[in-house]
């Protein structure tokens, strides 16, 4: 069960995949202030409050404050927790190409937010990784 660690092994084989949809950053009070309605891909707890990524329609039906549409792509390898690279030769790779990424770590999978508008490119540019790691 424990997922891939090697470098080369995670980039060649990470098959970027976008999820449907439109995906927004925002902040409540903490768990017990989600709103009914929106149930949240990623939550984390911070200081400030309960950081939730959600579907952008649930977030504007319960009026939930945003300002970053993003687009969501899951790497499809399964990456081992302590493995060393994939998050910086990811970043470096949307840095390059001027694509803001925000990262969150699964159990079995990496999953990225881009630009909602730039997600299409980011796969390609993943893809393009990809095969030059292969």
């Amino acid at each position: 069960m424990s997922g891939e660690k090697d470098l080369r092994a995670l980039l060649s084989g990470m098959r970027p995949e976008p999820n449907p949809g439109r995906y927004v950053f925002t902040t409540v009070g903490g768990p017990d202030g989600i709103p009914s309605g929106v149930t949240p891909v990623v939550t984390v707890a911070e200081r400030e409050g309960l950081t939730l990524v959600a579907r952008l329609e649930e977030a504007d039906a319960a009026g939930l404050p945003y300002d970053y549409v993003a687009g969501w792509i899951t790497l499809r390898v399964h990456s081992a927790l302590e493995a060393v690279g994939l998050t910086a030769a990811v970043a470096q790779e949307m840095a390059s190409a001027g694509v803001s990424c925000n990262v969150v770590a699964g159990f079995h999978h990496d999953h990225l937010f881009v630009p909602y508008e730039r997600a299409a490119e980011a796969v390609a540019l993943l893809e393009g990784l990809a095969d030059r790691s292969g």
